[in-house]
């Protein structure tokens, strides 16, 4: 009987075929799969998350549950717990708080076994200040303008002149940067480029009146009122 020419290659490129595929899959590394073959991007996980001024701690000891408490991570990045004295924390990963309180109270417990966690991210907010309904913080949820925070900050009081709002904003070195934005303008469906997107921390300032020295206000402003260590002196824009 003669064997087919034809048959014999095709099975020869059908068996090189799958052996090229299996030795490509071989020298994936392990654990991952081809990405997808339209171009579409993947997620790739971005860096630890590192505690900020402002957010909400939750520490829990499992062996020692009357230690457990929640703080406020102060604008010095500094926190106070029982047994052990205030320890600074903005900028450390989870882990390695938790890590250094499990040093720290191994004088004074057994073993301490300690977690930390955020209960909430205190740079997630802006704060809305002068002629408006409610004045105090507002958690930011996606993006954010001046005019959609002071809508969550009560709205405009009567008394607002809503022409001249300030907007004050951490610049580099922790100068901060003032922007006059004319939301009258804007509530009046003129020049919508004047309702800027925040950014976290931003404070919303609402004038009665006009201010007529507007750097002086705004140092006297943040030295008095500011939950903020700033270095004084404004970038106006």
């Amino acid at each position: 009987m003669t064997r087919k020419p034809g048959l014999f290659v095709v099975v020869v490129l059908v068996l090189s075929l799958v052996e090229s595929v299996a030795a490509r899959q071989a020298a994936l590394p392990l654990g991952l799969q081809d990405g997808p073959s339209n171009g579409a991007a993947t997620r790739v996980p971005g860096p630890e998350y590192r505690i900020q001024v402002g957010d909400r701690l939750e520490v829990k000891f499992f062996y020692s549950p009357e230690l457990n408490e929640q703080v406020i991570v102060r604008p010095d990045g500094r926190i106070s717990l029982q047994l052990i004295p205030e320890i600074e924390v903005a900028n450390l990963t989870l882990a390695m708080l938790a890590k250094q309180l499990t040093e720290r109270y191994a004088a004074d417990l057994n073993q301490p076994q300690v977690t930390v966690m955020v209960r909430e991210f205190g740079t997630q907010r802006v704060f809305v200040d002068g002629e408006v309904g409610t004045p105090g913080m507002v958690p930011i949820f996606g993006q954010m303008t001046a005019l959609q925070a002071i809508s969550q900050a009560g709205g405009l009081k009567e008394t607002a002149r809503s022409s001249e709002v300030l907007v004050i904003r951490r610049g580099t070195g922790d100068v901060p940067v003032a922007f006059r934005v004319d939301l009258k303008q804007v509530r009046e469906g003129r020049n919508l480029a004047q309702d800027i997107a925040l950014a976290p921390l931003d404070v919303i300032y609402v004038p009665r009146s006009r201010i007529a020295n507007v750097n002086l206000f705004v140092d006297q402003y943040i030295r008095k009122v500011l939950p903020f260590d700033w270095v004084v002196g404004v970038r106006w824009y």
